[in-house]
């Protein structure tokens, strides 16, 4: 399947009708979703054929993976400074480790690829976040990519970088690999570093559970709501796939966070 109408559950989701009464549903939906609390759900963007389809390919591209992990993970994706007073939140460390699958390694027939790829659903992405206009990352690793965990991965508490995350669930495991998150627990005007280590050290009030059902398109606003992934049980990997979009044409992610992420730079 590569085309992209084959896809998308046109039924819910018309993006080849953007001028239908049931789009602009569809965008209200997801704005009032994200003004909430900081995530918007699609759920069952794909129909059932394209989640088949898609897992057809992905062990090739799981194969084509590269294994990270770091023992002391900082929430803030930071290097270590010791500047901070004791038991503040940036001196606080967990671990995380996945798999990654580099766009390039992706054919150009497979339907995840060809998903990120169209403008139609782009287009729709930027209306959900009431941004005029997105771009694809012009990044030949990092625009796309499958993460893949596998029992005992994990991802510790964190913020992102960026003002959201486009992410397509595929498979869960069988236990284990929940998303959770806390809703917008600093903003831009107040880090308040004593909630954020509160919950680093074990109080996970407020924390929610973000569905990711297969087939589900997930819009998230993680530089303000921290948030984590739990431990990988069971011999069922755990596959999301994430597609980069920024604001602004060119954006290419670090050369450290590639060779961390993709064990090269190119």
């Amino acid at each position: 399947m590569t085309d992209v109408l084959e896809l998308v559950d046109l039924a819910r989701y018309p993006i080849d009708r953007p001028d239908r009464a049931e789009y602009a549903a569809v965008v209200d939906d997801c704005r009032a979703q994200l003004a909430t609390t900081g995530a918007a759900i699609m759920r069952g963007f794909l129909v059932p054929e394209a989640i088949d389809c898609a897992l057809a390919g992905t062990d090739a591209l799981i194969k084509d993976g590269h294994h990270s992990e770091i023992e002391n993970g900082s929430p803030y994706l930071e290097l270590p400074d010791d500047s901070w007073p004791e038991g503040h939140p940036r001196l606080m460390h967990g671990p995380t480790s996945l798999l990654a699958t580099p766009y390039d390694r992706f054919p150009v027939t497979d339907p995840i690829r060809c998903l990120y790829e169209s403008d139609q659903v782009m287009e729709l992405i930027a209306a959900a976040l009431d941004q005029r206009q997105l771009y694809r990352y012009d990044d030949s690793l990092g625009a796309l990519n499958l993460a893949t965990m596998e029992a005992g991965d994990q991802l510790w508490w964190h913020f992102d970088q960026t003002d959201f995350v486009v992410s397509l669930a595929l498979q869960d495991s069988l236990a284990g690999g929940d998303f959770e998150y806390v809703p917008r627990i600093r903003s831009a005007e107040d880090e308040r570093y004593d909630a954020v280590a509160r919950l680093l050290t074990g109080d996970d009030e407020g924390a929610v559970r973000l569905p990711m059902e297969p087939g589900t398109l997930v819009l998230f606003q993680g530089r303000y709501s921290i948030h984590r992934v739990t431990p990988i049980e069971g011999d069922v990997p755990r596959l999301v796939a994430l597609l980069a979009y920024d604001t602004k044409a060119g954006t290419c992610s670090s050369e450290l966070l590639r060779a961390f992420r993709y064990g090269r730079t190119e």
